[in-house]
Parts: structure tokens; sequence; C-alpha cells
């Protein structure tokens, strides 16, 4: 069964307040998520299995333990998913880069999808697939669909704000599948966002309206 996690390191909620703001901007935005990624990735990466291999330092040969594999992949859904990824990929630069677009129809408030290209070896990979916001949660269940389809199966998500809502579904539709996020809000308004929120994440990433 997977997991909620919510993350309450002050370094999260700090810089996740300043992102909030509508002031902040487009430059310290896209920082800002960035950052974000990185503290989360320390810590979603914590379970990443370790083995025990000799080395040899200056002065002796020793044992240490490393990663066993760097068989990871990250698959930001477009296009404020981007906004996610160097952050990661700083801690794990040896990790495969997927991309997943779907667009959110503004009369039904469904996700259509529009591009899906995943490694060819995602069914060995740890895949954490990564939005800024869980609203409805159609994206993430829709993103999740597409990459079990292609053979996926051990998968987590990654947002930095989530609505109830989208919570229950994607734990309702993906209950294997571990959420990490660093703030859970309080509702969606009529038009879908979340609220309080911070607004559309791709806009304030990339300037545009």
């Amino acid at each position: 069964m997977g997991k909620l996690y919510i993350f309450d390191h002050p370094l999260i909620q700090h810089k996740t307040a300043m992102i909030r703001d509508k002031n902040t901007t487009v430059k310290d935005f896209r920082e800002l998520v960035k950052e974000i990624a990185m503290l989360m990735g320390y810590e979603f990466t914590r379970d990443l299995p370790l083995e025990e291999v000799e080395i040899e330092t200056p002065l002796a040969r020793t044992k240490v333990r490393m990663l066993t594999s760097m068989d990871i992949a990250i698959v930001p859904i477009l296009r404020a998913g981007l906004g996610m990824v160097d952050g990661i990929l700083e801690l794990v630069p040896n990790a495969k880069v997927g991309h997943i677009g779907l667009y959110r129809d503004p009369e039904t408030h469904l996700p259509v999808e529009y591009y899906c290209k995943l490694p060819a070896d995602i069914e060995r990979r740890h895949v954490f697939v990564l939005d800024p916001m869980l609203a409805t949660g159609g994206s993430a269940v829709s993103a999740i669909d597409f990459i079990k389809e292609k053979g996926g199966r051990n998968i987590s998500f990654v947002c930095l704000i989530a609505a109830p809502e989208g919570i229950e579904v994607l734990q309702k539709a993906h209950p294997d599948v571990d959420i990490f996020i660093a703030a859970k809000d309080s509702h969606l308004n009529e038009h879908k966002y979340i609220v309080p929120g911070l607004g559309d994440a791709g806009d304030r990433l990339y300037g545009t309206k």
C-alpha cells in the first residue's frame, strides 16, 4: 500500500512559502522550485538500496556502502514538472529522464495526452513522477497509467502542493504509489485550482499567462 509523505523540514516549508507569494519573480520562483525539488530528493531517495563494496583510499583498502545501482527514472509531467528536474538531477545525475505531456481541458478539467517518451528499460527502474501541483489528480493518474502500460511498476509521485481531492483520487486509482508532497492545502475552488495554492505553476515558472 502506498504511503503519503508530507515534508516538514524547515527549509522546504520556508521555500514553499516563498513560491506562494504572488510577488515572487519568475527568476526566483524557478530557482526556488529547483531548490525545493532537490531538498525533497534527499528525503524521497532515503530508501534507495545500498551494497558493501571494497575501495582503496590513499592509506588503505576499506569497505564502504554505495548505491546498489542507479536504476532511477524521473518523469516530469509537461510543462510545469520540468522545473523540478534539474534539482533532482544534481543528486542523481545518472538518472534517466522521460517526459509525459498532458494538458487540462478547460471545459471538462480532464487531462489530455499529447506526448509520452519513456526510457526503454522503464520496467526495472524506480520511477519518480514530477509535477508541482496535485489538484484534481487527473494528470497524475493518467501519467502513471501510461507508465504502467509501458511496464513501469515501482512508481512514486512527487509534488510541491496537493489538494485533498487530488490525493484521494490518486490513492484510489493507484494505491501502490507513494506520494511525496511539501504541503497539503485546503481545497479546490470552482475552477479546480488549489486554495490557497500558488496559482498556475507553469505560468509562474515560464512567465506566461
